[in-house]
């Protein structure tokens, strides 16, 4: 057996939480790797919705969760989500989850600094959920983050604020914001330290004794390839790494722990926040497509932006973020649709392009370069095997295959978790 690698193979909000869930069920511990709780999925458990944004989904299913050293950590945000999840009758205890020791936290300060420079961008602002992320990844590349093992070293968590806030606090100055005291974001903290500590270990020692003892462990990313900071569409991207290799660093294990890496796409494409979006539609389909979907963000409720599916920029996806199989999604969204179109490249001041470049001009400048295939009549929705799908549907997946130069493994016709069709197991060497 082996473990298996969770990303989004495109702009994030591609239905991560269903497969996460659905493989959650098949594995014996669950890791977060990166992002806060800008990120977010959505978990429909027969008559109950869970809402994700730090808690690794595993729990749902009973598996230990873990949340590792490349994650940060709104300790306020997080402590709210067990007590509302915990309200919807999950057990959520230092028996069930594990902390980094050495993960980052994101303090009230990173959300002020965030919210702050938004509003100095004016018209240019990138679209961050303004809940500190980025702030809180730049504090740790300048070593002067606070860390959750801080919290049990209160002799030493005083000096480390000195220094977080003579460089925070000069900034929110110069961008006309209110700046913070240290006595009170002292006192919150070591308020925190005892609802927090108890979770706490190097949890690296934890995963290297369950891969000892064979354990299969589902590492499961947020946002997506898209979004990633080296490899996104810069600067509209989010403030971590989202490929798979991630995984390795940000949970403490060597990169043959990643095991198979599965891509989640939607069977058309989405986009929350600002940003170039080639193959976005503003016309009637554009918005049937967010109206069958329910595309609103699981984390800030914005509505998200639709188009149809870019197999150039999901190939682009697949051989940045190591993708070995695809898992589409909402298929059952195209259902009733008379033609659909697939981007396949980019025209970008008359040359043609099967990638979208990383240049800022470049990318605001692709055109969408389609191929256009007749739509199904039939429905597709709650589909459990091939042959239950329309035969047209069946070539618009395998059409996805041929484009992106890789497989389509697992298909979801809904958003119930049974709704699922399986063609490799992701588990199995």
């Amino acid at each position: 057996m082996t473990n298996v690698t969770i990303i989004g193979a495109q702009w994030g909000d591609e239905g991560k939480g269903k497969v996460v869930d659905w493989l959650a069920s098949r594995a014996d511990i669950v890791v977060r790797f990166q992002g806060g709780h800008n990120a977010g999925h959505t978990l429909v458990v027969g008559d109950q919705t869970y809402k994700l944004s730090l808690l690794p989904s595993g729990l749902v299913r009973g598996k230990l969760g873990i949340i590792g050293n490349g994650v940060v950590i709104d300790p306020a945000a997080l402590l709210n989500e067990i007590e509302r999840v915990t309200a919807q009758g999950l057990v959520v205890t230092p028996e069930t989850l594990r902390i980094a020791d050495n993960a980052t936290l994101i303090l009230p300060l990173h959300a002020a600094l965030d919210s702050a420079r938004e509003a100095a961008r004016g018209d240019k602002r990138i679209g961050t959920t303004g809940r500190g992320i980025g702030p809180a990844y730049e504090d740790k590349i300048g070593r002067r983050a606070i860390r959750v093992c801080d919290l049990a070293e209160p002799e030493s968590l005083s000096a480390k604020l000195d220094e977080l806030l003579l460089h925070h606090n000069t900034l929110l100055a110069g961008l006309g914001a209110p700046i913070f005291k240290k006595q009170e974001l002292l006192d919150s903290l070591l308020a925190l330290a005892p609802k927090l500590l108890p979770f706490a270990e190097p949890v690296w020692e934890r995963l290297a004794t369950a891969r000892r003892a064979g354990d299969r462990i589902l590492f499961e990313g947020a946002q997506a390839v898209m979004l990633d900071i080296d490899h996104g569409t810069y600067p509209f991207v989010t403030s971590s790494n989202t490929v798979a290799s991630t995984a390795a660093s940000g949970s403490g294990v060597g990169p043959a722990a990643v095991g198979r890496v599965l891509g989640i796409a939607k069977a058309y494409c989405t986009r929350v926040g600002s940003g170039p979006f080639p193959t976005e539609l503003h016309d009637e389909t554009g918005r049937l497509l967010g109206e069958r979907g329910h595309e609103f963000g699981t984390v800030t409720g914005r509505k998200r932006r639709c188009g149809w599916f870019d197999a150039a920029l999901v190939r682009q996806a697949v051989k940045v973020g190591g993708i070995d199989g695809l898992a589409l999604t909402k298929l059952d969204v195209l259902d009733g649709f008379p033609e659909l179109k697939i981007g396949v490249g980019f025209n970008i001041k008359g040359n043609m392009y099967r990638h979208l470049p990383y240049g800022a001009a470049a990318q605001a400048a692709a055109e969408p370069i389609f191929e256009t295939m007749e739509g199904w009549l039939g429905s597709t929705r709650g589909a459990r095997s091939w042959a239950e799908l329309p035969a047209q549907a069946i070539k618009y997946v395998r059409r996805i295959e041929e484009l992106v130069e890789a497989p389509v493994t697992l298909l979801s016709t809904s958003p119930e978790r049974d709704d699922t069709i399986l063609m490799q197991d992701p588990f199995t060497d």
